[in-house]
């Protein structure tokens, strides 16, 4: 019996002995069949998980257990754990791992920090958590650039641009640039322009550079209600450190737009300042707004183009012309603003079926001169008003001319009366409202190009005849009364188009591709572009301190829509808009336009 159990144990034991310890053994069987999911699990705790280690990290940190490094700021110290701080850092990463001194150190001092910026940045590295104010943004922001920790640099950046204001944009713009922010730069720097009135009141605006303040005054971008709350923010930044800012007060007068203020203001403010008295340099300037306040828009500078902010921009306007040939004339009177690409209808030009008439831009208001049909009659866009006035009659009945006006002064020069081309010129003066006879052509010319520059008047080509083309330049000369020829054009064309900008003209059209410019001081002719086409009969006008030509009529006598704008700056031309419509023998001339939004055509 005894034999027989122990036979039993025997077999049990030699069951167990066949069995490898490394046996897999199920727990419970699975029928793979009904199986619906996958045979495995993923697990894992998440961000928790990484959250409790760190803050196990932090306890060890502020018990010092483990720590391995002390950093030094200050006089502080720091105990913390090297490979936390190179696992959060590239910086401290470089200075452990890459066998340098402070790698075996167990005290390590870092210079050009706070010890309170130390303390919120391993504050952050060990609870990914910071609190950012407006006390210690700036060094919190210095400590995370010098430790390379990109998530804090920029979360304080972000900071700081909800916290622009008008006493402290100019400091935090400098902090941008100082830093190479760009983004938090520009938004710094147009929140100073959109705000400028209230950032000029505070004491930063009194602190700014020359170079800083004129990046300011000098933009088209600064929100101002009028002109003189430039000139009296500049004024206030030179009288700050009047001794050492006298000298550069010339300099910073170019860019405030003198000529903009209001008259009464000019005169009873700016010409009376005694700094200003007491700097000759600057006289320049005060003539310059003297002669805008009686000659209006044939006074142009940069510093007679109104900022737009101010309601006011230079408008262009395009008055009547052709659509084909043959085709009817046009009764529009239209305004485009290219730094919208805003077209804007104004009052319809009256006796609208004449044409080839002559138009000129007189301050701000646009005259329109003779024309095929009633060749004597003048009339008068008055800008504000929005209404057309009949005004005194030619002398002499003439289309095919040209107006120009010189020193607040309109002339009617050449044309045709419809039977033989005219010298005569008349000399219009809109306080007595009289047109006087002038010192006549040289050579009697219809369809010329004409303008004035440098105190004189220019009459470029034309037709002395049905077949020929002239190529003269005649001069006229108020002072004298008198005429004198000039170097000659390079080509001898009509139906071409004058402006002055910078002293220069520039001419086009002719059914030319080229624009030439003349140097009337030193008698001399340029080619300096080709257009993309060959047209005659184009409006021409400057505006914004570029040419724009408009429209015309090309080769096969259609008229075009296209707007071309050339730079002389640059020698640029591009090709910018498009008319509404094409038109041809038009009139084109600038105004300042007021844009209220409510403002009713």
């Amino acid at each position: 019996m005894v034999l027989i159990m122990l036979g039993r144990r025997l077999n049990r034991g030699e069951s167990r002995a066949q069995e490898s310890p490394v046996t897999k053994r199920k727990v419970f069987e699975m029928d793979p069949k009904s199986l619906s999911g996958h045979e495995f699990f993923d697990f894992s705790s998440g961000s928790s998980h990484a959250e409790s280690i760190l803050q196990i990290f932090n306890e060890f940190r502020d018990s010092r257990l483990f720590t391995d490094v002390i950093i030094c700021v200050e006089g502080r110290e720091f105990p913390c754990h090297r490979a936390v701080l190179s696992a959060c850092s590239s910086y401290f990463r470089a200075m452990f791992c890459n066998d340098h001194r402070e790698s075996r150190e167990m005290l390590v001092e870092i210079n050009g920090i706070f010890a309170e910026a130390m303390d919120c940045f391993l504050q952050y590295v060990y609870t990914g958590k910071v609190k950012i104010t407006t006390d210690n943004v700036q060094y919190l922001f210095e400590t995370s650039s010098l430790f390379q920790i990109s998530v804090l640099r920029d979360a304080c950046a972000k900071f700081l641009e909800e916290q622009l204001d008008p006493c402290n944009c100019l400091g935090i713009q400098r902090f941008a640039d100082t830093h190479s922010l760009k983004t938090l730069f520009t938004k710094c720097r147009n929140f100073a322009l959109q705000n400028f009135e209230d950032v000029a009141q505070h004491e930063e605006f009194l602190e700014l550079g020359k170079d800083e303040l004129i990046d300011y005054i000098c933009s088209d971008e600064l929100v101002i209600g009028k002109e003189e709350m430039v000139f009296e923010a500049v004024m206030r930044w030179v009288y700050r450190a009047v001794e050492l800012r006298r000298s550069v007060l010339q300099e910073i007068l170019t860019h405030v737009r003198l000529p903009l203020l209001h008259p009464n203001y000019f005169v009873q403010t700016v010409e009376v300042d005694q700094l200003i008295q007491n700097s000759p340099e600057c006289y320049q300037l005060l003539h310059e707004a003297r002669r805008y306040h009686v000659l209006g828009n044939e006074m142009m500078s940069p510093r007679t183009r109104p900022r737009r902010s101010t309601g006011y921009s230079e408008v262009i306007v395009v008055v009547g012309g052709c659509e084909r040939v043959g085709g009817f004339n046009l009764p529009y009177t239209e305004c485009y603003d290219p730094m919208t690409g805003v077209w804007k209808s104004l009052a319809k030009l009256p006796e609208f079926t004449k044409s080839e008439y002559a138009v000129c831009a007189l301050r701000n208001d646009i005259l329109v001169s003779g024309g095929r049909i009633n060749s004597r009659d003048v009339w008068i866009y008055n800008s504000q008003l929005n209404i057309w006035i009949r005004v005194a009659s030619l002398n002499k009945g003439r289309w095919r001319h040209k107006m120009a006006v010189l020193l607040g002064k309109v002339y009617v020069v050449g044309g045709y009366d419809g039977q033989s081309r005219l010298s005569s010129v008349e000399c219009y003066d809109s306080f007595s409202n009289r047109w006087t006879e002038v010192a006549s052509l040289k050579e009697a010319v219809s369809s010329p190009a004409v303008t004035s520059c440098v105190g004189k008047l220019f009459v470029i080509g034309g037709g002395p005849d049905d077949n020929t083309c002239s190529d003269k330049v005649q001069s006229y000369d108020p002072d004298t009364n008198s005429w004198l020829l000039r170097a000659t054009i390079p080509i001898a064309k009509r139906c071409i188009t004058a402006v002055s900008l910078n002293n220069l003209i520039y001419v086009a059209g002719g059914l030319t591709k080229a624009i030439y410019c003349y140097d009337p001081v030193e008698d001399y002719w340029m080619h300096v572009q080709n257009t993309f086409s060959r047209q005659e009969n184009c409006g021409m006008s400057v505006c914004n301190g570029k040419i724009y030509i408009l429209g015309g009529r090309r080769e096969n006598g259609e008229a075009t829509d296209t707007i071309l704008c050339y730079d002389p700056a640059t020698s640029i031309i591009t090709g910018v808009a498009a008319m509404p419509r094409p038109v041809s023998y038009h009139g084109c001339v600038t105004i300042h336009r007021y844009n209220e939004k409510h403002f009713k055509l």
